[in-house]
């Protein structure tokens, strides 16, 4: 590897290297203690200099070092792994260099002109692979020791490396550790003693910030049983946010595929850079913040003040600017933040220079003052541009009006601070659509409806109105304090839907998606699939005591919205729970508005909630958890088990307490859902918990846990509610019993946000991927588990060696899907299926690992073995295999009688193995994943393993001539390499002459009246007995098997003509008999083979097979 040019001052600095060549102005050297006479203490204090101070120069055993006659000054330009590496770049400089040198007059000119070409060397190779790295000199440095150390594929792409030190029981050892995209990799050598660690991403249950005695803070990885701490870090936060990330990374790509399609800056492996992951991560910060669509990325951050109208005062924040909006959130404390949409902004003005300030005009009158921006006339160019607003001095007409208007503004609000109307102006008028919220269609309001309850609600709106006057109304409204406290006392039934677009975000994706939702109801009307049935069968099950879905009109429109989001997302189709949220949704917005804010929750808000495996769910449960043990130690101790918790709380989660409290008190829950995210579900759990923590704690079992959580959801009503009691869905049946402790809505959720508000968003995010690591690693070997189960009962493997044996057949599936973009290998693992059929392989991955695991050390020609092995244990022929296809044909090679074993050979010599094309390409492929499903088919195909019998040596066809020969082939393939390979050779030989015989003394025997051509097949048969080995010649029976291979090739083809109706056959029968009779045969396959030795070896190999490709 190319150096950039450094100086070195001592030639032999310690005598820590060795001149290998020289000349008049280059030096080849060999660090002292590699290569030849490299052992000893010299070795050991070296090894442990290379790595500890960390130069390269010091790491790599090989280097070139440039000089000139009259200067003592010496410059390192080269060094390398191997001896040929360093040769390379030695010949390259002899080429190239040298004569070259010959033209200058001064030493100074050719230090010069070297230290220019290796620059540019060095400039050429970094201009694709490592332009996006910050020091790509130093990374360049980083990536050789890795490689070296680690041996890994070329491919692998190294994100980041770190110094620290990695705790091997008590005794620190100080090394490296480097990060990259599929592996966590530590080296450290330290005076002969030395640790290597490679663990992938995917291996990783536990990632987390730990600190203890010893410890004071340090980074704790579980993986495989295995507790790893990395300590001593300079950077940790940093260190442990990139760990995150990768980990993270790579569990989408691997487990959850439907969340990593939803990421399209992370799509190719070998393109993560750390400065990308940065930067992906707070993309998904500032989206999640402000709610904004997964397209938008962040690509400007301005300090600066706004002025907040309101308040009369500048508040000091941060200007976020992406693709399409422009938000500001304050950092002063005082909780606001505004979304401004690029397709609102009319104009930019600056009319201040001195105070860097720039004026955003806003559509409905609205203007917006940053000040003190230290690059506030990039930005302003930049938002123009962005509005497509022209920053010339020559405008229209219509610009310059709306110039003037913005002007106006601005002179009006700074002569009359306190008329703030103008400022933030009214709320836009909205796309009329064809559906009404279904509340006002069943509910609508009696205008001359004077009770307490109508005018509470009246009293409700009037606030919500000065709000509006206030803060602003529609997509650019300031969201403050004062806005949570307007949300956690109720939101009117007027102004519900209006809300719960804004604050989901779903009003940016209705405005920039136009006839979008009406084009999805046409595609998939009269569609029908898995969803669309599941959908049918659910639509009377959503909200049934609700007037508005005892009609046809509720109907059709839940039906057109959930099948519309199956259309636009077939990945997740439907789920359960998705018709409840859905229909309490249409009760408050118009229909196109409640798709929209479907796609909200299930895409953004509630990510991998709705799929077969509800992972978010159950992260959220995990997340609980963690602040039911932080909050409410009380219960904890009582209750150490709090896994009852998380299947109590799923339906919380999935219909947002829905499904639990009445109707009219559960849309005060979503209220606080669209506005605080799953943060105000996670408080208002605590809350109820709280609330019952004393009933909780003296119940008994689980069961009178449950009934307990029940009564008090029952009690739980809302007191401000408008509705009727048609419409109302409190428990008639319990109103007398528990009306004495009644608890209303509001002051629940008062109480939720008065003692749990301090939970951050940012803690509960982290809280979500530290837990999302455990909870799909859980699941990962909840479906180990059950496979093992299920295969243990048809092999003789232990449970412990079924376990490897899994471990090694996920990881070849894995090894194939680290370093390609989009590999088609991904789609060999669908989780939605039967837990046999999750984790398949395709024929290369097969050949791979059975090579490695068959028995027969010294076979050759195994690609072709694999082959047929492959063709056929896969019993439904769809070109994958499952593991417990793997596993009985590994059980029968290893744990078969002899029997056995050669009647699996013999089949792999007879049709569906033998006869198929030569590509190993199934054509015939079911269709996966979430489909239709043909149940019928499956179903026959289970009646048909139950009732499959026992196979027996008479039901297999008889092997013809050129299977017999193939077969006799494979057999000297196996012994290949044997140490009784000549006597095992001689008995194949004897054993197929025996055969031959007998059945050229069989026909005889069943023509007596045959001519004598007959003698022809006599002679055929002689042949093909040559072909296979003859036990008269010692000299055939030692033959190589390629020999074999020609002669039996050409003896079959010449004899092929003759034989078209006199081919002969045998039976399993006279194969077995005959081969009994050799005592050499049935030794080696009676002879035992250690399963647990192999299966050490294969995972040893398994990397370093993919590595040397």
């Amino acid at each position: 590897m190319w150096l950039k040019p450094e100086e070195i001052l001592l030639k032999n600095a310690f005598k820590l290297w060795v001149t290998e060549k020289d000349n008049e102005y280059f030096v080849l050297q060999r660090r002292r203690g590699y290569g030849e006479g490299g052992g000893g203490l010299t070795g050991l204090l070296v090894g442990t200099l290379d790595t500890v101070l960390d130069s390269t120069s010091k790491v790599a055993p090989f280097r070139i070092l440039h000089h000139t006659p009259d200067s003592q000054v010496y410059w390192s330009i080269a060094c390398g792994v191997t001896k040929e590496e360093i040769v390379q770049h030695w010949d390259w400089l002899q080429q190239n260099i040298m004569r070259t040198l010959s033209v200058f007059d001064s030493s100074e000119d050719i230090t010069s002109f070297v230290q220019g070409k290796i620059r540019g060397l060095i400039a050429e190779e970094g201009k694709t692979s490592l332009v996006m790295e910050d020091d790509p000199e130093k990374f360049r440095e980083a990536l050789l020791r890795f490689e070296k150390w680690f041996e890994l594929p070329p491919d692998e792409k190294l994100v980041t490396y770190y110094s620290c030190s990695y705790w091997k029981g008590k005794v620190p050892c100080q090394g490296w550790l480097y990060l990259s995209t599929n592996f966590l990799c530590f080296y450290s050598y330290l005076l002969g003693a030395e640790v290597k660690l490679i663990i992938s991403w995917d291996e990783i249950w536990k990632l987390e910030k730990t600190s203890n005695v010893i410890l004071t803070e340090s980074i704790h990885v579980l993986a495989n049983g295995e507790d790893h701490y990395f300590s001593m870090l300079l950077h940790l936060n940093e260190t442990f946010i990139i760990m995150e990330q990768l980990a993270d990374y790579s569990i989408k790509r691997l487990f959850d595929k439907e969340a990593f399609e939803r990421e399209p800056a992370l799509t190719d492996p070998l393109q993560i850079t750390k400065r990308g992951l940065e930067a992906h991560a707070k993309s998904e910060q500032f989206r999640t913040f402000f709610r904004l669509p997964k397209e938008e990325n962040l690509l400007e951050v301005h300090e600066s003040f706004l002025w907040v109208p309101f308040s009369h005062f500048n508040t000091l924040g941060k200007i976020c600017l992406s693709e399409n909006y422009l938000c500001f959130a304050s950092q002063d404390g005082s909780q606001c933040h505004i979304i401004i949409p690029m397709r609102e902004v009319v104009n930019v003005e600056k009319p201040d220079s001195n105070s860097r300030a720039l004026t955003v005009c806003v559509r409905g009158k609205r203007a917006l003052r940053f000040s003190e921006v230290r690059d506030y006339q990039r930005l302003a160019n930049t938002i123009r541009s962005r509005c497509g607003i022209s920053a010339s001095p020559q405008h229209s007409a219509s610009s310059e009006a709306i110039r003037g208007e913005c002007q106006s503004l601005i002179n009006h609000f700074e002569d009359n601070p306190d008329d703030v109307t103008l400022m933030v102006g009214q709320k836009d008028s909205s796309k009329a659509v064809s559906t009404e919220a279904l509340m006002t269609v069943f509910h609508p309001q009696d205008v001359e409806n004077l009770d307490p309850k109508m005018l509470k609600e009246k009293m409700k709106e009037q606030s919500w109105n000065i709000h509006f006057s206030e803060y602003g109304r529609g997509t650019s409204m300031f969201f403050t304090r004062k806005t949570r406290d307007l949300i956690v006392r109720g939101v009117p039934e007027a102004l519900r839907g209006e809300l719960w677009m804004l604050f989901s975000g779903a009003v940016n994706d209705m405005a920039t998606h136009p006839g979008y939702y009406t084009e999805l109801v046409e595609q998939s009307l009269g569609t029908s699939t898995l969803a669309t049935d599941e959908i049918e069968r659910d639509l009377h099950r959503s909200l049934p005591e609700h007037p508005a879905f005892q009609s046809d009109t509720g109907i059709s429109a839940l039906r057109r919205v959930l099948t519309a989001y199956a259309c636009r997302n077939p990945k997740i189709g439907y789920c359960q729970a998705m018709n409840i949220l859905t229909s309490v949704l249409l009760l408050y917005a118009k229909e196109e508005e409640a798709f929209w804010l479907l796609v909200a929750v299930c895409e953004r808000m509630l990510p991998d909630y709705f799929n077969r495996r509800i992972i978010g769910a159950l992260v959220d449960q995990a997340v609980f958890e963690d602040l039911i043990r932080e909050n409410l130690p009380q219960l904890v101790e009582h209750m150490t088990d709090l896994s009852f918790f998380s299947s109590v709380s799923l339906s919380w989660f999935l219909t947002l307490f829905i499904s639990v409290l009445p109707i009219e008190s559960a849309v005060n829950v979503v209220d606080c859902f669209f506005y605080d995210g799953i943060k105000a579900i996670l408080q208002l759990g605590l809350a109820v918990l709280d609330y019952n923590m004393e009933a909780l704690i003296s119940c008994h079992d689980d069961a009178e846990a449950v009934t307990i959580l029940n009564k008090f959801f029952d009690s739980v009503t809302n007191k401000d509610s408008p509705l009727p009691p048609t419409v109302q869905q409190a428990s008639v049946g319990n109103n007398d019993k528990s009306s004495h402790f009644n608890v209303d809505i509001s002051e629940l959720i008062r109480e939720a946000y008065e003692k749990y508000g301090n939970i951050r968003s940012e803690e509960v995010e982290s809280s979500r991927k530290r837990n999302k690591l455990f909870v799909i690693q859980t699941l990962e070997d909840t479906t180990k588990q059950n496979v093992i189960r299920v295969v243990s009962q048809e092999v003789r493997f232990s449970a412990s060696q079924l376990d490897e044996l899994y471990n090694l057949f996920k990881r070849q599936h894995f090894l194939s899907c680290y370093w390609t973009m989009k590999s088609p290998v991904l789609l060999h693992h669908d989780p939605s299926l039967a837990y046999l059929e999750q984790y398949q392989l395709g024929f290369q991955q097969f050949s791979v690992l059975f090579s490695l695991l068959d028995p027969w050390a010294f076979c050759t020609n195994k690609s072709t073995l694999s082959l047929w092995v492959f063709r056929l244990i896969d019993e439904n022929q769809d070109g994958l295999v499952n593991f417990k296809e793997f596993c009985c044909a590994l059980d029968t090679l290893y744990g078969g009688s002899f029997t056995n074993k050669l009647k699996f050979l013999f089949k792999l010599h007879l049709p569906p193995a033998f006869d198929l094309p030569a590509d190993g390409v199934i054509r015939k492929s079911p269709e996966r994943g979430r489909g239709k499903v043909d149940l019928q088919a499956y179903l026959k195909q289970w009646q048909n393993e139950i009732l499959k019998k026992e196979e027996t040596i008479k039901d297999l066809p008889r092997i013809n001539q050129t299977q017999f020969i193939q077969f006799s082939k494979t057999l000297y393939n196996i012994f290949h390499g044997d140490p009784e390979e000549e006597s095992l050779y001689r008995a194949v030989a004897h054993v197929t002459s025996l055969l031959l015989r007998m059945e050229e003394v069989g026909r005889r025997l069943q023509e007596p009246s045959s001519p004598p051509a007959s003698t022809q097949p006599a002679n055929s048969a002689a042949a093909a007995a040559a072909a296979a080995g003859d036990e008269s010649s010692t000299e055939e029976a030692s033959t190589t098997p390629e020999s074999c291979d020609t002669s039996s090739s050409h003896n079959s083809q010449d004899a092929g003509p003759d034989l078209s109706e006199t081919e002969w056959s045998f039976s399993f029968e006279q194969v077995l008999a005959s081969l009994l009779n050799e005592p050499a045969i049935v030794n080696f396959f009676e002879r035992p083979v250690d399963i647990e030795t192999k299966m050490g070896q294969a995972k040893v190999a398994q990397l370093k097979l993919k590595a040397n490709k």
